[in-house]
Formats: structure tokens, C-alpha cells, sequence
């Protein structure tokens, strides 16, 4: 990938990247943290994009989701360490995931879905994916992809009309 191709796929990408990870985290400031991650990552890694295995915006959310995943492990590894030292953890920190949770309907209604589910329904709405490409940024076939993103959609709706 040339340099002028990586700036087009940052003008292109970098604002609903943001919005889907401010949708995942609901923490403005970290979203914005990990969208200059991921695009770090895909600036290191631009050599090795290819085409066709994946579209740039699926190769891209794929960057997304593990910087997600990493900062997960990290605030989990930082909280442990914290309650082993005897510190008492934030509980901001403690459940960053879920802070949209705390604040909103669709949050609390996000929470009661299946992890898979509530990463597919963030993935299609949040980031503006289609069902073959959340299949591919997860690594899952078709019809799994089309079946998180359905039952997570009926059960956010068996939510709100509680």
C-alpha cells in the first residue's frame, strides 16, 4: 500500500472508526486512543495488506477489534495488579465495556447479548459493516455472522419492549 493510499484510507475510514469504537467503549477519549492505535498498526503492517484476502475497511476494523481486545487484557491485567496490591480499582476501569450501559437504554439492552452477539450487532451498526464483512473482520463464516447479528436483534428488541 502506498503512501498516498494510506492517507486516503485514513480520510476514508478514521471518522466512523471512531464512531464505532465511542459505540464499543462509550469513552470518547479512548476511542480516540485506540483509532491512533489501529491506524499505527495498519501503518506498520501496510506491506503486508493484501487485497485479496480482505477489503481495506474489513482489514482495518480486524486492526480495530485488537486493539480492542488489548486494551481489554490491559485494564484487566491493571485491575488485578491493583487488588493484589491492596489498592482499591475504579469501577469506571473495572467494567469500561459497559459504561454506555450505565448511562442508556440501548446500553442495558446491549449487555444482555452474548458477547458474539453484542461484537456482531457493534460491527453492523456501530461500524456500518455488511453481514460478509463482519463475517470476515471475525474470522467466522456467513451464516454465523448472519445469526449473531439476527439473534442479537431480536433479543435487543425482546429488551426494549420490556
Amino acid at each position: 500500500m502506498r503512501d498516498e493510499d494510506f492517507e486516503r484510507l485514513f480520510a476514508e475510514h478514521a471518522g466512523p472508526l471512531l464512531g464505532f469504537l465511542v459505540y464499543r467503549t462509550g469513552d470518547r477519549a479512548l476511542a480516540e486512543d485506540l483509532v491512533a492505535t489501529t491506524f499505527e498498526r495498519a501503518l506498520r503492517a501496510r506491506r503486508r495488506f493484501d487485497p485479496r484476502r480482505a477489503g481495506e475497511k474489513t482489514w482495518l476494523y480486524a486492526i480495530a477489534l485488537n486493539c480492542l481486545t488489548d486494551e481489554a487484557r490491559r485494564r484487566s491485567a491493571e485491575t488485578r495488579a491493583l487488588e493484589r496490591a491492596g489498592v482499591p480499582a475504579a469501577s469506571a476501569d473495572a467494567a469500561w465495556t459497559d459504561s454506555v450501559a450505565d448511562r442508556d437504554v440501548l446500553g442495558r439492552a446491549m449487555d444482555a447479548l452474548a458477547a458474539e452477539e453484542r461484537e456482531a450487532v457493534a460491527l453492523r451498526f456501530g461500524a456500518d459493516l455488511s453481514v460478509p464483512e463482519i463475517a470476515r473482520v471475525l474470522g467466522v463464516s456467513l451464516t454465523t455472522a448472519e445469526g449473531r447479528v439476527y439473534r442479537g436483534l431480536r433479543k435487543l428488541r425482546e429488551q426494549l419492549d420490556a
